[in-house]
């Protein structure tokens, strides 16, 4: 048998890279012939194959034929240059992080492997949620892979989007800005010290700048109902872990009302 060229350069085991004939041959048998008798159906008594042998051979047959209709991807595994101190290959790395997304605050831990966040979980160490969690909060994870999620910036061109950088975005937005310039931000309830230290230097700068909050699970009645009710535009705090019975009338506190991290935590 004459040796043949692997042009892609795929090889399985020693014999297949050394084209070692009896592997070869015995690659080739993709079947093992069953020996029928002329004129009947059954097999020879001599071979006398199982049903599971007869099994066996067509699970062979129909992975090998899928196989053979596709290519198969070569992957290959590059090792760090310089590795990180934090990440051990297979071993799980864990951050202390926070979820804020409008009103909604929990103090969280993300599992991360090669650092790829994969799992977030309640910090048990918070004086506030106390390792509490929400639905909301644990599917949340699920946005970092989001395939629609813009990977770059984008500047309206003559009715359509094109592809800019960050470099241009900046300058595009800086070339508007002056202090008798009309800003509006708008933005969702802004929880962090450090966004709002930020928002207030941004507005001395420019002092026609104005911040408009706006959230899908607003908490604009429950404020103008507590001004008219008890005389003060405040969001209460409610004690449900001292409650015997809790009667609720649309209102979702274990969803999305006020602090769902924490009353989840409180009712269990």
């Amino acid at each position: 048998m004459k040796k043949q060229n692997n042009n892609e350069n795929i090889w399985i085991g020693k014999k297949d890279l050394k084209f070692d004939e009896e592997f070869v041959e015995n690659s080739m048998k993709e079947f093992v012939e069953v020996p029928f008798q002329e004129n009947s159906s059954e097999p020879v008594s001599a071979f006398a194959p199982s049903r599971r042998d007869f099994l066996k051979v067509l699970g062979f047959g129909i992975g090998a034929a899928t196989i053979a209709s596709c290519d198969i991807p070569v992957k290959k595994a590059i090792p760090y240059v310089i590795k990180p101190e934090e990440i051990v290959p297979g071993v799980a790395t864990y951050y202390a992080s926070s979820f804020v997304k409008g009103g909604d605050y929990c103090s969280i831990v993300v599992k991360t492997r090669e650092g790829r966040p994969i799992k977030i979980e309640g910090n048990k160490l918070s004086q506030v949620t106390f390792g509490g969690t929400s639905a909301r909060v644990q599917a949340d994870v699920l946005n970092l892979y989001n395939i629609n999620r813009l990977k770059e910036p984008k500047v309206k061109k003559a009715d359509k989007f094109e592809v800019a950088t960050w470099k241009d975005l900046d300058d595009a937005v800086k070339s508007k800005l002056n202090k008798s310039s009309k800003i509006r931000i708008v933005s969702n309830t802004i929880l962090s010290p450090t966004r709002k230290k930020v928002i207030s230097d941004f507005t001395k700068a420019f002092p026609n700048t104005r911040t408009i909050t706006y959230d899908p699970y607003s908490s604009a009645a429950i404020l103008i109902a507590n001004e008219k009710s008890f005389g003060k535009k405040e969001i209460p705090d409610y004690k449900f872990d001292k409650a015997d019975v809790i009667v609720s009338f649309n209102a979702d506190f274990l969803g999305t009302w006020i602090s769902p991290v924490e009353y989840s935590k409180n009712t269990r």
